[in-house]
Formats: C-alpha cells, structure tokens, sequence
C-alpha cells in the first residue's frame, strides 16, 4: 500500500505566471507593432526601441543601486511591456531624450517606489504619458502623417481625427468631420493627414491582440467591451443630437480608445478583481473618455480616464466584493 504523503497548501497548481502573461500581451501587441513599422518605419522602431531599452535600464537600476534587491525583475516581462505600451502612446517623432524622461517617470515614479510589480497603484505607462503630455504639450501633440518609413525628427504632420473633431465642436462646424477618413480606413490604418501615436493607428490590429489575449484567457471581455459599448451609445446619442459630433464607429477607432481598452486598462494590478467591477470600471472610463475629449482642453482622454479609475480601483473593490466560501448572503 502506497504512503499518503501530506504536504502543505496550496495542493492546486494553475499554469498562469507573471511571466507566461506578461509575455503572452506582448505577443498580442506584436501586430500592432508591425503595422506601426509599416506606416512609420524608423521613426517607430527608434521610439519603440529607446522606450523599452531605457524602461528595462531604469528597473533594473533601481533595483540594484537603489532598493539593493539581489533579484532582478527585469526578465518578467513587466518592464518590456511597459515601454512598449510606453512607445505606442507616443507620436513617432518624438526626440530620444523625452522618451527616456517618459520612461523615467514611468518606472522611477509609477512603479518601482511602489513595491515594484502588483504594488503600484497607475498604470505606469499612462503615467509615463501624462507626465510627457503636460511637460511637453507641443512635442507630445504633433503626429506625423503615416508613410514615412524613413523619416524620424523631420516627419511632416497633420491633423489627427481627435483633432478635426474636438475643432467641429468648438467651432460649431459639422463640415469639420468631411475631412475625417472613412471607417474602413481608420480600421485598417489608412490615415492621409495626422495618424496619431504609434499603437493607435490600426484597429483591425489591436482588435486581433484582444482575440488573441481572450483566447488564452490572459483578460476576461468585460473591460474591454464595456469601455467600447460605453463609448458607442454614449457618443452615438450625442451624435443623434447634433451633427457637429462625429458617429459613433468614427470615435470608437479614433485616438487611443481602442489601444487603451484592450492593452492598458485591464491591467491586472490598477484594475477592479471582479467582473461586476470591472464593468463599473469599464463604464466610468467609457464616460469619462466622452467627456474629456469633446469638452476637455486635449483631444485624447482615454488615458486620463484610464488614470482616473486606477484611482478609484481599491473602492471599486472594497464596493464588490466577492462572497467568502460558506458565507450567507443578506
């Protein structure tokens, strides 16, 4: 008869792991990548590649000569993936040495003086954003038009969609959205004037990311779909009101929303942990991202409605919480 061996707890094992997750988003992000080389071409691949090289240098700094932890963090995957979402929110001309001052305050202020990975409260890429966005408004908000493979600091710049419709509603001029591209062009990245920050460019891309991220439950839908389905009724009713704002589809695959739905706001560690919180979440950065770009002083407010629930994520929790094992309902 064999021995019953007892061990301690726990006695289920997942295969989930920090690593296996935060690798698994950045193959989904790899799409979004790869278009972004194809309309931007070196101008991404110096964005992308300084924000990553300098966001991986900063954690493992710190690690070393200022919290003097023997174990490094840098091989999990976190700090890739920061200055990758770090690059995709930036425009593609932007200098290096801004975007080692993002990423700088992306690791050296977001995460690390936290507690590093699962302590910090924002999501450190958005920081990295805002914090460049208010330093370097001008810098920050000029976007280059797509095609320019080989050009970097000298890239010409248009007008983005946020940009035409943000102007339509101060001016009070609906003729303002004739000049917005047509659907199927915002979808597969086919932007003729300003295309916006790097990730955001190409919407069948991040949508293939967000397939990809669902189908090795690395996310749950219910961020993401209740960020868009906000969006999408909110924007539409306002669109039902007044042609001076743009249709429903138009905002959805304008700016940032998509990128920032899929990629930033279902962050495990500034996220709510249960799926009624997290549609409370989703819903709030749905309507703060409306309010912020049609009546906020930047086109963009994905990522400050981002931020802006990252704050409120430990109430959302406290609020809905899930019922104990064998605990009676009231």
């Amino acid at each position: 008869m064999g021995k019953l061996i007892v061990s301690l707890s726990p006695h289920v094992h997942g295969r989930d792991t920090v690593e296996r997750n935060m690798y698994g988003v950045i193959i989904a992000l790899l799409p979004a990548l790869l278009v972004s080389f194809w309309f931007f071409g070196i101008g991404s691949a110096i964005v992308c590649g300084t924000s990553v090289a300098a966001c991986v240098l900063f954690e493992w700094a710190i690690n070393k000569y200022i919290l003097r932890n023997e174990r490094t963090t840098i091989c999990d995957g976190s700090a890739v993936l920061t200055g990758l979402l770090l690059g995709f929110n930036l425009p593609s001309n932007l200098p290096i040495w801004i975007i080692i001052i993002g990423a700088l305050f992306a690791i050296g202020l977001a995460k690390m003086p936290f507690g590093g990975l699962g302590n910090n409260l924002f999501n450190p890429a958005l920081v990295g954003r805002a914090a460049l966005l208010v330093a370097f408004p001008a810098q920050m908000t000029t976007w280059p038009k797509a095609g320019q493979i080989t050009s970097y600091l000298d890239a010409e710049t248009g007008a983005t969609p946020l940009y035409l419709m943000q102007q339509a509603i101060k001016n009070d001029d609906p003729s303002l959205l004739d000049q917005l591209p047509d659907s199927l062009s915002m979808f597969l990245g086919n932007h003729p004037d300003g295309a916006g920050a790097l990730g955001e460019i190409c919407g069948a891309a991040l949508l293939l990311g967000l397939i990809y991220m669902l189908w090795r439950k690395i996310i749950t839908w219910h961020i993401p779909v209740s960020i868009i389905g906000t969006v999408f009724v909110f924007s539409g009713l306002m669109h039902l009101t007044s042609p001076v704002y743009a249709d429903p589809v138009s905002v959805i695959l304008s700016g940032g929303l998509l990128l920032g739905a899929i990629f930033m706001a279902t962050d495990y560690v500034t996220s709510p942990m249960t799926p009624k919180g997290q549609l409370i979440y989703g819903v709030a950065i749905g309507v703060l991202t409306v309010i912020i770009r049609n009546w906020g002083a930047y086109p963009e407010g994905m990522s400050f409605a981002i931020l802006i629930m990252n704050a409120f994520t430990p109430l959302i929790n406290n609020y809905v919480k899930p019922q104990r094992f064998g605990e009676e309902t009231a």
